[in-house]
């Protein structure tokens, strides 16, 4: 039976996957039988259009441990896994997908690292993978290999995040702490960072565990070549919202003071030029004929701009509503005193 507070939730966000998810769901409740957990499985589904939903309700009649969310349209694994952690009540959270690839069998080991030894977050490494060509041909153009795909963005993320001991952050097999998930927001295309979020909410014990990686047993790949791009993209967004984020300020008020200061003092030593020159009688161009003087200005307006930017953004920070969300590990009450 399930109780109020199963010892694990595990997410599965989901699109199209109807053949897959009765097999899913027979491997996990073997599993959890075999080592005795309570649990709670939560598939997500995220607008599928066959027959998931349907799969799913017959699913949920046959086994009250499952759990469903389903969106009206397709929001993308990001929102899947928000909802799926904003619903999830086990003391461990699984998040892993729904096609198969990533192995059940793995889920008590992830549980014992996190329970036993201690983690936030263990995420799993996929060594050798099964991927298809869209997925692996990108890998072979920047590494010249095929067994560690997206080794390049790999290791700019370590860079980037600190996080020195993580081989594939975009493993979808990985277990939190359900503090974790609780403390942390995943929108957009973030999934892909969820190490580095939980590392800026303050959970830094993150560890990795190597998983199988098994062949796609039904439909085909969700995801393309735009992966790599947009990767980048949302790796620089993760970097800015979570140093900047809060204090927009910092960035654009510093990066246009610099831009006013620069461009003010050419636009001066500009002048001050032209004027030196007509004092000493020195043939001398007008300010207003030489390009570096248009630069200089436009250095100031740009300047001031991003000033206003960072301005604007601060009032923006300091009035939503979340402005005074901070996390908390724990609290100590005052005892009552007996009478």
């Amino acid at each position: 039976m399930l109780e109020n507070n199963p010892n694990i939730s595990i997410v599965v966000p989901l699109y199209n996957e109807e053949e897959s998810l009765p097999e899913l769901l027979a491997w996990i409740e073997r599993v959890m039988a075999e080592n005795r957990f309570s649990y709670e499985v939560i598939f997500v589904d995220d607008g599928s259009n066959d027959r998931s939903w349907e799969v799913i309700r017959s699913l949920h009649d046959a086994n009250p441990c499952v759990r469903a969310i389903r969106f009206r349209r397709n929001y993308g694994k990001s929102a899947g896994l928000y909802c799926g952690f904003e619903a999830a009540r086990g003391d461990v959270v699984i998040t892993m997908d729904a096609d198969l690839q990533d192995s059940p069998d793995e889920i008590p080991e992830l549980y014992r690292m996190v329970t036993e030894e201690g983690y936030d977050l263990v995420s799993g490494w996929k060594k050798r993978r099964f991927d298809p060509v869209g997925k692996t041909l990108p890998s072979k153009f920047f590494n010249g290999t095929a067994r560690l795909p997206t080794k390049l963005f790999n290791a700019t993320t370590r860079k980037v995040s600190g996080i020195k001991n993580l081989h594939d952050f975009n493993c979808g097999l990985k277990a939190y702490r359900n503090q974790v998930v609780k403390s942390i927001e995943v929108y957009g295309e973030m999934h892909r960072f969820i190490p580095f979020l939980a590392k800026q909410a303050g959970f830094k014990r993150i560890g990795e565990k190597v998983v199988h990686h098994r062949a796609r047993k039904y439909g085909v790949s969700k995801f393309g070549w735009e992966r790599m791009i947009k990767g980048y993209l949302d790796l620089i967004t993760v970097l800015f919202m979570t140093r900047f984020g809060k204090s927009p300020m910092y960035f654009f008020g510093g990066l246009g003071t610099l831009m006013f200061l620069v461009g003010g003092a050419t636009t001066v030593w500009v002048i001050a030029e032209k004027l030196y020159k007509q004092a000493h009688l020195i043939p001398v161009r007008g300010a207003t004929d030489q390009p570096l003087f248009y630069i200089a200005m436009g250095a100031v307006v740009i300047g001031v701009q991003l000033f206003l930017a960072g301005f604007i953004g601060e009032l923006i920070s300091r009035n939503s509503g979340d402005r005074n969300r901070y996390l908390i590990d724990e609290k100590l009450q005052n005892k009552s005193v007996s009478q």
